[in-house]
């Protein structure tokens, strides 16, 4: 299959919206970026408009990238993520977040998951995901 505009946009793209940012002039709007293509972003005064404006950014993208004959990144899937990793790390930092996990109550893979979900919040300027911030509250208050 070749790979043109119409196929790059049929791909499942993440599409990341922010509501109410302000302004300049304090007035509440929607942004709106597609986190695999860097640099793709639109922004609306509606979310009505959105959809039509980031279809429209995509596709701009999309035919400079091809011009250019710049790669373009597609999507991965979800499966494609098994939610473990594995890490090397000095001993001593190993040590230091096993005695905080202890300190806070919970296990040191739930310490270093929110740890880490936090870091990338702030890293990426979004929030958790609910799933993790969830996870994290819920063993917290476990007695």
């Amino acid at each position: 299959m070749e790979k043109d505009i119409a196929y790059y946009l049929s791909l499942p793209y993440t599409i990341e919206v922010i509501h109410n940012k302000q302004s300049e002039d304090g007035a509440a709007y929607w942004f709106a970026r597609v986190r695999e293509l860097s640099g793709c972003m639109t922004e609306a005064d509606s979310f009505e408009a959105l959809d039509g404006m980031i279809q429209e950014a995509m596709t701009a993208w999309l035919e400079d990238a091809l011009a250019d004959g710049d790669p373009i990144p597609e999507p991965r899937p979800a499966e494609e993520y098994s939610g473990k990793f594995v890490i090397r790390l000095p001993r001593s930092l190993h040590r230091d977040l096993a005695q905080t996990a202890v300190q806070e109550g919970v296990s040191l893979n739930a310490f270093v998951t929110a740890a880490l979900a936090r870091a990338v919040g702030q890293a990426t300027g979004k929030q958790p995901e609910p799933d993790a911030a969830y996870a994290y509250q819920m063993i917290r208050e476990r007695p």
